[in-house]
């Protein structure tokens, strides 16, 4: 079995065994078993009562953050025509079409977040799928990033304000970025609250009896805190 480092072990002490926490004191605790000399990722997992294997028990949407994720978020949009001039107004970092496609083929992909219109995606971006697809860059109508032109500054101020998507993993369990380590304890509740509310609206037609079985806050390195599910479900976006 692999053993844990020493930090690792110290900071464990910190939970205790067999006890869930109220998500206001669970967010305090997260940052102190936290021990990365930077501000370290926090993520959501929740382990859901589905069965990947199914089709219908898929869940997937996306949630947007009130707080962000604490980092800039880099927007590219795939238009063409009245599209540019709306894309740039709305402050998109990269818009265009032959061009950045043709970058994107040569392997360039310094943005976090692609949006696309349609007639550009049909044309043109479905073709970009495998390089992409793997980076889960790929516009899609599902996760709100193929958009009519006239909806392209809504999009782009969703992507900057803290746009993330959630799916099932093979395993059952989501893993969802929430925050850093230095952000407010309030301001990680409210991003949780958010997600948490956005999955149980994504809440998929094949699923049967309890839907989240466990849902715990833990750092990029440190261990995970568990939450009460009770308290947790009922977290409220403000």
């Amino acid at each position: 079995m692999h053993r844990r480092g020493k930090k690792y072990q110290e900071a464990a002490k910190l939970v205790e065994v067999g006890k869930t926490y109220a998500p206001t004191e669970a967010v305090s605790l997260v940052k102190k078993v936290s021990y990365t000399s930077f501000a370290g990722t926090i993520e959501l997992h929740l382990r859901m009562g589905l069965d990947p294997r199914h089709a219908d028990q898929v869940v997937r949407g996306v949630a947007l953050l009130p707080h962000g994720l604490g980092k800039p978020v880099r927007v590219l949009v795939f238009t063409s025509g009245e599209g540019i001039r709306l894309a740039e107004a709305a402050g998109a970092d990269y818009v265009g079409s032959d061009d950045l496609i043709k970058r994107v083929e040569e392997g360039w992909l310094e943005f976090d977040v692609a949006i696309a219109t349609p007639e550009v995606m049909a044309n043109k971006v479905s073709r970009l799928g495998r390089v992409l697809g793997r980076k889960g860059l790929m516009p899609n109508p599902r996760s709100g990033t193929i958009v009519q032109p006239n909806d392209l500054a809504r999009a782009v101020r969703d992507a900057r304000q803290g746009r993330v998507e959630f799916r099932l993993d093979k395993t059952g369990i989501i893993h969802v970025p929430v925050g850093k380590t230095d952000f407010e304890d309030q301001a990680l509740l409210e991003n949780m609250a958010s997600l948490i509310d956005a999955v149980q609206k994504a809440k998929p037609t094949g699923a049967k009896g309890q839907y989240v079985f466990t849902i715990t806050v833990a750092p990029t390195m440190g261990p995970g805190v568990p939450l009460d599910l009770t308290q947790a479900l009922a977290l409220k976006v403000a």
